[in-house]
C-alpha cells in the first residue's frame, strides 16, 4: 500500500522526532519544545506528542501495534515532559510517568521535574549563544549615513586616510 505524500512527510518528521526522545539519557529530562527544536521542527511540540501517540499505536514508522510503555519497545517516552517541567499526562499515565522517572533518580521540586539539575541539552553549553553572536557579526547593516568627525555626511569616496587631519 502506498503513502501519500503527505503521509510520508508526517512519518519522517515523527520519526524525527522520536529519534530526538531517544537521545535523552536515563536521569535527564527534555520538554516537548526541546525534541520539536532539535528535530528540526521549531514551535512544534504539539506534534512530538502525536509522534509519541502514534508510535504507542505503531502508526509512527508504519509497525505493528504497540504498547506505549512496553521496554521492549526502547522508547524513554516517560522523559518527555512539559514547558517548566510539568508532567502533563493525567491520571495513572501521569503517575506511572513519574514513578518511572523517580526510579531513574529524576528529582522533582512539588509537580515539577527539577530542571535545574535534570533537563537534558541536545547542543553543547556555550554554542547557541557564540553561534549567535558570530551571527551577529556578519550580519551587514545598514547605517543612516557616514559621518565625518565634525558630524557631517561624508560624500562618496570620502573616508579617513593615513596621514589625514581630523
Amino acid at each position: 500500500m502506498k503513502m501519500k505524500k503527505d503521509e510520508q512527510v508526517k512519518v519522517s518528521m515523527f520519526a524525527g522526532m522520536l529519534r530526538q526522545v531517544r537521545r535523552v539519557p536515563r536521569g535527564k529530562v527534555a520538554t516537548y519544545g526541546d525534541i520539536a527544536y532539535a528535530a528540526g521542527y521549531p514551535g512544534a511540540a504539539r506534534q512530538v506528542a502525536w509522534a509519541l501517540h502514534a508510535e504507542g499505536n505503531g502508526l509512527a514508522t508504519g509497525g505493528s501495534k504497540q504498547v506505549l510503555s512496553s521496554p521492549a519497545q526502547g522508547l524513554p517516552w516517560h522523559r518527555i515532559v512539559g514547558a517548566g517541567g510539568k508532567i502533563l499526562l493525567t491520571g495513572e499515565h501521569g503517575f506511572e510517568q513519574r514513578m518511572h522517572l523517580q526510579a531513574e533518580g529524576v528529582g522533582f521540586l512539588g509537580l515539577k521535574v527539577n530542571m535545574a539539575a535534570h533537563h537534558h541539552s541536545f547542543f553543547a553549553k556555550g554554542v547557541g549563544k557564540a553561534a549567535k553572536n558570530e551571527g551577529e557579526k556578519n550580519i551587514k547593516r545598514k547605517s543612516p549615513g557616514a559621518k565625518d568627525a565634525r558630524g557631517q555626511k561624508k560624500r562618496a569616496g570620502e573616508g579617513s586616510r593615513v596621514g589625514e587631519d581630523h
